[in-house]
C-alpha cells in the first residue's frame, strides 16, 4: 500500500471512528433524555388520575351509588376536561354510565391500573386509566387520554430526525477535524523518517513543547535518531581513520616491490612474482580507495544548491571510457542517450554509470552485448544497463548492495564488493533509487534521479 493510500485509510477510519463515537454519544443521550421526559409525563399523568379517582371515591363515601353515578355521567355529558375519562361498572360487568360503549374486558374488573387505545375520528389514542372496585362490587374507572404525551412524542420523533441529520453532519465535520490534525502531525514524523531514511541524517522531527503523545512520540524518536547517527559516525570515522592509515604503508609496500621489479629482468620467475605481488596490492589500494569514497559520499546529503548539470555527456564519456573494455571482450555496447539535466555531482554520477557497466561487461558473455539507455520524464533522469550474463537471484537482490558482498559464482573475478554500495550510496546521495530486475537472461539495472533534490 502507497504512503498516500495507507495515510487515507487511516484518516477514513479515524474519522468515522470519532464521528461513530460522537453519533454514538448523541444517540444515547438523546433516548436518556426522552425516556427521562416520557417519565415525567407519565408520572404525572399517574398523580392526576390518583387525584381525580380520590375525589370520586370519596364522593362515593358520602353521597352513595346513586350519587357517584350521577357525578359521572354529569362529567361525561359535559366535561371539564376534554382528556378525562369515566366509567362506572355495576357488580355484574355492565356498564352503567361513561363515555366507553365497547370497553375491554380487563378494564372492567380489579383493581390498579389499566391502558388501553381509544378509537375515534382522529385515530387512535391511548388511554391511561386507574380501576377502583368499590364495596358494592361496581368498578369506577378513571383516567386521561395521553394526548400531552402523544404530542411530545410526535415532536420528539420530528426533531430527533432533524437532529440525526445535523448531528451526523456534526460528527462527520468533528472526526474529519481530529482526522486531519493527527494526519499532520503523523504525516510529518513520516516525512522526516523517510528522508532520515534516504540518507538525511541531520533531519529531526519538530518538537512543539506541549508534552503530549506526539510531542513525546518526537522526543523519543529524535533521541534515537542523535544516537544513530553517533554510532554511524563512529563507524564511518573509523573505517575512514583505518582506511587511510593502511593506504600510506600499502604505498609504500608497493612503491618497494617496483624498485625491486625494476631490478630483475622480464621472465625471471622472481619478477614474475614481483608482478602478482603489485597487482595484489593495487587491489587492495583500490579497495580502501573504494571504502574512502563510500564513506564520504555516505556522509553527504542531498542539497538543493548543487549545480544544474547536464546529464548527457557524463554517461557519454563513461560510456567512451569502457568502449576499448567492451571491444576487448568482442561485447557490442549500445549506448542510447538523450538531452537531461538534473541537480548533483558529476564526478559522482560518472562513477555511478561507470560501475554499472563495470560490473555488465565483467559478468556479460564475449559475444553478447551490453545497452546503456538515458531518459527523462517529468520527473525524473532514468539511467538503464542492462547485460544477458547470469543475472542476480531475486533473493540476492537486495544483499548485494552491502559492503564487501559477493555471490559465490562470483568470488573468483576481480573486485572489491564495493562497486553496487558504491552506485546506491550515489542514487541515495541525489535523491534517487536503484533497482535491479532480470533483463530474461542478465541483470537489468535502473536508477532514476529527481531533477531536483530536496534540501
Amino acid at each position: 500500500m502507497s504512503r498516500l493510500s495507507a495515510a487515507r485509510s487511516t484518516s477514513t477510519r479515524l474519522a468515522l471512528a470519532v464521528g461513530g463515537l460522537f453519533l454514538l454519544s448523541y444517540l444515547l443521550i438523546g433516548a436518556g433524555l426522552f425516556f427521562a421526559v416520557s417519565a415525567i409525563f407519565a408520572q404525572d399523568l399517574h398523580e392526576v388520575i390518583r387525584l381525580d379517582s380520590a375525589d370520586l371515591v370519596e364522593l362515593y363515601r358520602e353521597s352513595g351509588y346513586a350519587g357517584l353515578r350521577t357525578e359521572v355521567a354529569e362529567r361525561t355529558a359535559a366535561p371539564d376536561d376534554d382528556n378525562a375519562v369515566y366509567e362506572l361498572i355495576d357488580a355484574s360487568g355492565a356498564l352503567v354510565a361513561g363515555q366507553f360503549a365497547n370497553l375491554p374486558d380487563f378494564a372492567r374488573k380489579g383493581n390498579g391500573w389499566v391502558e388501553f387505545d381509544e378509537r375515534n375520528a382522529s385515530g387512535r389514542i391511548r388511554v391511561v386509566a386507574k380501576l377502583q372496585t368499590l364495596k358494592d362490587g361496581s368498578v369506577l374507572l378513571t383516567g386521561r387520554r395521553s394526548h400531552n404525551q402523544a404530542r411530545f412524542e410526535a415532536l420528539v420523533r420530528r426533531t430527533s430526525l432533524l437532529a440525526l441529520l445535523a448531528a451526523t453532519v456534526l460528527g462527520g465535520v468533528i472526526g474529519w477535524i481530529t482526522a486531519r490534525m493527527v494526519t499532520r502531525r503523523l504525516g510529518a514524523t513520516y516525512d522526516i523518517a523517510h528522508r532520515v531514511g534516504a540518507g538525511e541524517l541531520a533531519l529531526r522531527i519538530p518538537e512543539d513543547g506541549s508534552g503530549d503523545a506526539f510531542d513525546r512520540l518526537a522526543k523519543r524518536i529524535n533521541a534515537m535518531l542523535d544516537r544513530i547517527q553517533e554510532l554511524l559516525d563512529g563507524v564511518r570515522h573509523a573505517t575512514d581513520h583505518i582506511a587511510h592509515d593502511l593506504r600510506t604503508p600499502l604505498t609504500r609496500l608497493r612503491n618497494r616491490l617496483e624498485d625491486m621489479r625494476a631490478r630483475h629482468a622480464s621472465g625471471d620467475r622472481f619478477a614474475d612474482d614481483l608482478d602478482a605481488a603489485t597487482a595484489e596490492t593495487d587491489q587492495l589500494l583500490a579497495t580502501f580507495g573504494a571504502l574512502l569514497r563510500l564513506t564520504r559520499i555516505e556522509a553527504q546529503s542531498a542539497q538543493a544548491d548543487d549545480p544544474l548539470l547536464a546529464v548527457e555527456p557524463v554517461v557519454q564519456d563513461a560510456a567512451e571510457f569502457y568502449a576499448p573494455v567492451a571491444a576487448d571482450r568482442r561485447i557490442a555496447l549500445d549506448v542510447h542517450t538523450a538531452a537531461c539535466s538534473l541537480r548533483g555531482d558529476a564526478d559522482q554520477l560518472f562513477q555511478l554509470v561507470a560501475n554499472l557497466l563495470d560490473n555488465a561487461l565483467k559478468y556479460a558473455p564475449k559475444g553478447s552485448r551490453v545497452s546503456l539507455d538515458l531518459s527523462s520524464d517529468a520527473h525524473a533522469v532514468q539511467v538503464v544497463v542492462a547485460d544477458h550474463g547470469a543475472g542476480i537471484p531475486p533473493t540476492d537482490r537486495e544483499r548485494v548492495f552491502d559492503r564487501f558482498v559477493r555471490l559465490e559464482e562470483h568470488r573468483g573475478s576481480a573486485g572489491s564488493g564495493l562497486g553496487l554500495s558504491l552506485v546506491r550510496a550515489i542514487a541515495h546521495r541525489h535523491g534517487g533509487t536503484v533497482v535491479l530486475q532480470d533483463n530474461g537472461p542478465g541483470l537489468r539495472v535502473v536508477v532514476r534521479l529527481p531533477h531536483g533534490v530536496r534540501g
